[in-house]
């Protein structure tokens, strides 16, 4: 055999296996269904809350339309299905949902042990503890024997557990699956403090009749990358979800918003052209349309607006964008180049 035609078929063999490879079921379901079927939280203010018309805005919402956006083009192919911290890796796992875009921790445990792959990281948080002003708590030490309450099913309550255990100090766990039930067991006092990430802490206590009254102690004790999470069966599907994500970052970082989008996909530069369609095979590699991105960002924006209206300074949750700033601006966020 010809060592041009044998470099030929293994070429080919390569290519044949890489297209296997990037099939899967997840994304053939969504398009014959005609929409994203995705999980969210039950009720959590600035990530996903619904109306009384069922309307659902929020970060984590955005991210769900963000992805729907790049398989149909169209904000409004998603269908919100809330998912409390017990059940929502049994939904996605059972096919019930097609992808979590909640405040789930990315943890080694959930990643090699449930067939579940977290597509890349949207929110860099990590857990602390609520008390009433009245209390005069501090700092945790003074939690030494306390009440706490907590979602039940979270991550919340091994990390309690090692803090308190590592630290010679004792607690009575409170854990509660329904987020208004704990919202309320802790605003109507049978807690004497409430843990969960910090920016559920702060959904939370915007919620309280006095804010005012409330303060999130300075101890995080936690590592809390949350991020969307998919099933392991659809290479093609994790790929878009994970590149929705990143184009998002790099649109606030190239400087291209929902406002510029169409400016800079006339004028921008190289790179920028290629984000946003205007160069072709961005959309070719992830089979979706090559304005994919253009898409997300003319109707959902880049990551940046995304955070400011949901959870940002101007919101009523008014968390700094600390980790969450871009690497070039000292924080956390990072994203592959394209």
């Amino acid at each position: 055999m010809g060592k041009k035609l044998l470099t030929s078929i293994l070429a080919c063999a390569v290519f044949s296996i890489a297209q296997q490879a990037s099939a899967g079921p997840t994304l053939d379901k969504i398009k014959s269904r005609g929409e994203l079927v995705c999980g969210v939280n039950t009720g959590l203010g600035g990530f996903s809350v619904a109306d009384s018309s069922g309307h659902w805005t929020g970060f984590d919402v955005d991210m769900c339309k963000a992805i729907a956006i790049s398989i149909f083009g169209d904000a409004s192919k998603v269908r919100f299905v809330p998912t409390s911290e017990q059940v929502r890796f049994t939904a996605l796992q059972a096919g019930e949902v097609d992808v979590l875009t909640r405040n789930s921790t990315w943890t080694m445990q959930r990643d090699a042990g449930l067939g579940l792959d977290w597509a890349g990281i949207n929110f860099y948080d990590g857990l602390a503890f609520m008390v009433p002003v009245a209390s005069k708590i501090t700092d945790l030490k003074a939690l030494d024997g306390a009440t706490i309450c907590m979602n039940q099913g979270s991550a919340a309550e091994v990390d309690t557990r090692n803090y308190f255990t590592t630290h010679g100090m004792t607690y009575q766990p409170l854990a509660i699956e329904n987020q208004e039930s704990l919202n309320a067991s802790f605003f109507s006092g049978r807690c004497d403090a409430i843990t969960a990430d910090s920016s559920n802490l702060a959904a939370i206590r915007s919620t309280a009749k006095k804010p005012g009254d409330y303060v999130v102690l300075p101890e995080i004790i936690s590592k809390s990358p949350l991020g969307p999470v998919v099933r392991k069966d659809d290479p093609q599907f994790t790929a878009i979800v994970r590149w929705t994500l990143n184009a998002m970052i790099t649109a606030e970082e190239e400087g291209v918003t929902s406002a510029n989008v169409d400016q800079m996909k006339a004028t921008g530069s190289e790179a920028i052209k290629t984000l946003l369609g205007a160069n072709p095979g961005n959309g070719k590699a992830l089979g979706v349309s090559e304005d994919w991105a253009y898409n997300v960002i003319k109707q959902i924006g880049n990551y940046g607006e995304s955070f400011e209206r949901n959870v940002g300074a101007s919101s009523p949750l008014g968390l700094p964008r600390g980790a969450n700033a871009l690497w070039s601006k000292g924080g956390l966020l990072y994203a592959p180049p394209m």
